[in-house]
């Protein structure tokens, strides 16, 4: 009995073992297919409402931050084309009177972007004469030294019979040879001398045109020197009525706001608009480069309401529609299709889309924007 008990024991252990290794197989029409695991709910994801879920610890991830909204009354501005100028009151330029050939100054020639201070020598220009005029001079300079001599011997003589000879002759003779050597000195000064090219004022090369031996004509520009913290910005403004309606206005050099003072508007158009001087200064304007083509932003005395909003919190949605995300719960934003205006190049003026109190992203908009 004990042998059968333990034969049935035995069996069934083989038929375990071997129903564990075969595989399973699901019945037909229970196959479930190789189905990719559910994606998990706690990660940054856009919701079917355009919204978009974001944790807090992905939010401190992305740098996210926010700013609460405020009405205001905010000036018109105006945005405008403008150029960087060199302002006459702290630049120069260097051009020679006469025509020559150029000579390293003391220091050697300057290069741009060096640092100069008024009255330093930055070359010279030996003046360039024909053949004919040189012998001229030289034939002129050969006659006075021998009228020069000869008066010499003359004072020399009357100084000798000062007993005899009248005191006013003698004083006629030295003052005649005094004029004589002055002559000499002159005559010569202009075979020998060469112009002296001074910097007009303090500040850096802007432009250097010169080499070593170079040939240069009168008035030819050779240096420009601007003082890069006091510049002159030109704005075009197609609206002639806009040159009476300033108010203030800002410049945008990165992230920086230059404060702009409004010189005046000219008074004849150029390319059918109207010149906007302003002056600038700061040690924000060290990037700018004469010529520099920049924006100015022009703030009318008329008034808008609106909100004021950092420009890096614009977005384009899907439709090419100016938004901003608004924070509507503690990990839920929200776009919102704003109007905008310009205000001063770092924030704009929304004058639909938002409300007073709004939480509006600040920083790592863009990154909120590329959550799908």
């Amino acid at each position: 009995m004990k042998r059968a008990i333990t034969n049935h024991l035995a069996g069934l252990g083989v038929v375990l073992a071997l129903a564990a290794v075969w595989p399973a197989q699901a019945g037909e029409g229970h196959d479930h297919g190789d189905a990719p695991a559910a994606p998990s709910a706690n990660g940054p994801q856009r919701q079917p409402d355009g919204s978009v879920f974001l944790p807090k610890p992905a939010q401190r991830q992305l740098g996210v931050r926010t700013m609460v909204t405020e009405e205001a009354e905010l000036p018109r501005s105006v945005e405008l084309n403008g150029k960087v100028l060199m302002d006459p009151n702290a630049g120069g330029k260097v051009q020679p009177l006469n025509a020559g050939r150029i000579e390293p100054g003391p220091r050697g020639l300057p290069s741009p972007g060096q640092v100069v201070r008024k009255g330093d020598v930055l070359a010279y220009v030996v003046p360039s004469t024909a053949p004919i005029e040189r012998s001229n001079q030289s034939a002129q300079l050969a006659e006075l030294r021998a009228a020069k001599s000869l008066a010499d011997k003359r004072v020399a003589r009357l100084k000798e019979l000062a007993d005899t000879v009248p005191r006013k002759d003698i004083e006629a003779a030295e003052s005649e040879a005094a004029s004589l050597a002055e002559r000499i000195a002159a005559v010569g000064g202009g075979l020998a001398t060469r112009e002296a090219l001074v910097a007009p004022v303090s500040g850096v090369i802007a432009s250097a045109h010169v080499v070593a031996g170079q040939v240069v004509d009168a008035r030819e520009l050779l240096f420009e020197i601007v003082d890069p913290g006091r510049l002159r910005i030109e704005a075009l403004a197609f609206d002639p009525a806009l040159g009476a309606d300033v108010g203030s206005a800002t410049l945008a050099v990165g992230n920086q706001r230059v404060p702009l003072v409004f010189v005046g508007a000219a008074r004849s158009l150029r390319e059918q608009a109207l010149p906007l001087g302003f002056r600038a200064q700061g040690a924000a304007l060290n990037g700018l480069a004469v010529g520099q083509p920049v924006r100015v932003f022009v703030q009318t005395r008329q008034k808008v309401k609106g909100i004021p909003v950092p420009v890096a919190s614009l977005m384009k949605s899907p439709a090419n529609q100016t938004v901003v995300w608004v924070k509507t719960a503690p990990e839920r934003f929200e776009p919102r299709t704003v109007t905008t205006e310009p205000l001063d190049g770092l924030n704009v003026a929304v004058t639909s889309g938002l409300k007073a109190g709004d939480r509006v992203a600040t920083q790592g908009a863009t990154l909120i924007n590329q959550v799908r």
